[in-house]
């Protein structure tokens, strides 16, 4: 799939929203949030029956039309990252998410035998609590992802996110672009299955922000994009109440 197959938008013309109409104010967790603002919907498509869902290592807007989470967004911090990294285990208890209604949730059964992972977006690896990893195990955190690339370069992706969270807080937005009217799914369920995968940083101390982009195929090669061409191929501004001025110099993926 061609990088240049992706919806792009222009951005002047979008309809400018946030998460379920809300404002800011009304986020109900906005700790995971720069500036307390979640990231913005430009593109109103991709916010129909959306709503927002608050866990204690994250924020997701979750789509009930796709079955599936649209990003989720998290703040890093050096405590917070080295707590984790203490904890080590992982709960691994996959489940449907019952703050959903049943119609508008992904199951388990959707997803066996897809030829897909259980991908997270907030990954279990930056939770710093047992509860918290729990929860990141919820199926409104987690969307059909390629094995290959789950289990190499974005599994790499996340621990240089981790690697950078270190040294100094950022805050962090992990989401999905799925093709216009094209999308495949899985399971009887119909979970839409993501043809990229973002996650975009900002370091709210030099106001410096990039993001991550690759395909979810095997075998792929990331790309670098400032914010600003992340909002138009993906239709979100992920950290709208940030002042940024510079483009982050992301770590290199290492596995």
């Amino acid at each position: 799939m061609a990088f240049s197959s992706l919806r792009i938008c222009a951005v002047s013309a979008l309809l400018f929203c946030s998460m379920n109409g809300a404002t800011a104010a009304e986020s109900r967790c906005p700790e995971h949030y720069a500036a307390a603002r979640p990231p913005a919907v430009l593109d109103a498509a991709i916010a129909v029956g959306s709503q927002e869902l608050c866990s204690l290592g994250y924020g997701v807007l979750y789509s009930a039309e796709a079955k599936s989470p649209i990003f989720a967004a998290e703040y890093l911090s050096p405590d917070r990252v080295f707590k984790a990294y203490d904890r080590r285990s992982r709960s691994n208890d996959f489940r449907p998410d019952e703050r959903i209604a049943r119609r508008g949730r992904a199951s388990l059964e959707d997803y066996r035998g897809s030829g897909f992972d259980r991908g997270h977006l907030a990954p279990s690896a930056d939770m710093d609590t047992a509860e918290a990893d729990s929860e990141s195990f919820l199926l409104t955190n987690i969307v059909p992802q390629d094995p290959q690339l789950n289990r190499n370069l974005w599994a790499a992706i996340e621990k240089a996110v981790r690697a950078l969270a270190k040294h100094r807080p950022v805050y962090v937005v992990t989401g999905v672009i799925w093709e216009p009217n094209t999308s495949p799914t899985v399971g009887r369920g119909r979970v839409r299955v993501p043809a990229y995968l973002y996650k975009a940083v900002y370091d709210p101390a030099t106001r410096a922000g990039a993001a991550y982009l690759v395909a979810n195929a095997p075998n792929q090669a990331h790309r670098e994009l400032t914010l600003a061409q992340l909002s138009q191929v993906a239709g979100i501004s992920p950290f709208p109440g940030a002042h940024v001025t510079s483009t982050l110099r992301l770590p290199r993926p290492r596995y």
